[in-house]
């Protein structure tokens, strides 16, 4: 999580607690309106029905820090933090699912035992600043299914982007490479009754917009021996750790599923095919010209209406990658390039980062590679429109040339 382990942190009296970033208890959540504030120091706010919750968790620095809430998400407004970028960070402002010290949302399906994991799923959309932080996940995992206070089991970091000179809790003790990107993974062991193991995946390419199946990254976990798969997870958490700056940090959308849609999870093989559907055209994405040879490029057109299927318009999901029907070739992106308008095309399939693709709960798809959405060009909606990658819609929400429906 952080280099230094102890920090003394004030709440309301003298009271020291040497804690990591997020093992403070919360006042109970209350339900959020549109852009209502959170200014209060561990202030937090129900969200989403009370699916989600969004805490402001300013635990390591006391100047006035504010959060905009929205209905899936946050901007944090004030609080420019300037806390020394060799320790603790200044805060973990964040939304969850899941429980934490007894301040639960609902519907989530957490706890869940590790062994009994199908496919776990969060994405989430977020914007950055300048400053010093990371962007970043917090799972926590305990050896009970209930606990009261501090997770003994593991924390487990995704950090999809960071700023600055700050690196994670513990000491770099590898790289792996999961769901087409590479990490850099970080372990330490740290508290003392309880004590945790703390668990770092740092993205070497940072993105703004990720989709975490959660079992890839516990499974890489348990075989290093991190992760016991009878511990339970608690909650999924989602934020920033500033240590210089935090205006202008935002979630624009979050989500959690404890089975998402996703086929990326595990390696389980393909399944059958399907229709992928662009929500602003409602047209088909299509194999142009019935092509099979690689480099045939990927079209919208309007969705075959007769009996049966059209094999141009299957897609099947097959270890993270999307293989149509009729080509048997990969959706790919030209020449495994991550800028914006880079053509997705058909390729022979070879295994890259840049065939593999992530649906997401919120409807977009994403090449971890890139960190980029699937796009229809300028936001067409004729037959013929092309797809390419582009930076995932940060307005809030999404954008219908972005979201896709799978069947």
């Amino acid at each position: 999580m952080f280099r230094s382990l102890v920090r003394t942190l004030r709440l309301g009296t003298a009271a020291a607690v040497a804690v990591a970033t997020l093992v403070l208890p919360v006042a109970d959540a209350t339900a959020a309106h549109a852009d209502t504030a959170i200014c209060t120091q561990f202030g937090s706010m129900a969200v989403s029905g009370g699916q989600y919750i969004v805490q402001n968790n300013e635990w390591g620095d006391t100047i006035p820090q504010c959060l905009d809430v929205t209905n899936d998400g946050f901007t944090v407004t004030s609080g420019d933090h300037n806390v020394g970028t060799s320790g603790a960070p200044a805060a973990y402002p964040s939304i969850y699912a899941g429980c934490h010290y007894g301040n639960c949302s609902t519907g989530n399906g957490l706890p869940q035992q590790v062994s009994s994991f199908t496919n776990p799923q969060s994405s989430v959309n977020f914007s950055t600043t300048a400053g010093s932080w990371d962007s970043s996940y917090d799972i926590w995992f305990d050896t009970q299914a209930d606990p009261a206070g501090q997770n003994d089991g593991e924390e487990l970091m995704i950090w999809a982007n960071h700023s600055g000179p700050p690196t994670p809790f513990g000491t770099k003790v590898g790289t792996v490479t999961i769901e087409g990107a590479v990490w850099d993974v970080w372990y330490g062991r740290q508290g003392t009754s309880p004590a945790w193991n703390t668990v770092s995946y740092v993205r070497e390419q940072g993105t703004n917009a990720v989709t975490v199946n959660i079992k890839d990254f516990t499974n890489d976990s348990i075989t290093r021996g991190y992760l016991d798969p009878a511990w339970y997870m608690t909650s999924v958490q989602f934020g920033f750790e500033p240590w210089q700056g935090g205006p202008g940090l935002a979630v624009n959308s979050f989500s959690y599923t404890p089975d998402g849609t996703a086929g990326t999870g595990g390696g389980s093989g393909g399944s059958s095919g399907t229709t992928i559907v662009g929500q602003g055209s409602g047209r088909c994405l299509d194999d142009q010209n019935s092509g099979t040879t690689a480099g045939t490029p990927v079209q919208l057109y309007d969705c075959y209406g007769g009996s049966g299927t059209w094999p141009d318009q299957q897609w099947t999901q097959a270890n993270g990658t999307l293989v149509n029907g009729n080509s048997g070739l990969c959706l790919d992106v030209a020449n495994g390039a991550t800028t914006d308008g880079t053509q997705v095309r058909q390729w022979t399939c070879n295994g890259t980062g840049a065939q593999q693709w992530q649906v997401n709960a919120n409807g977009t798809i994403t090449n971890p590679q890139s960190g980029k959405c699937l796009d229809a060009v300028g936001q067409g909606t004729a037959n013929g429109t092309l797809l390419q990658i582009w930076d995932c819609y940060a307005g809030g929400g999404t954008q219908s040339n972005q979201v896709w429906t799978l069947g």
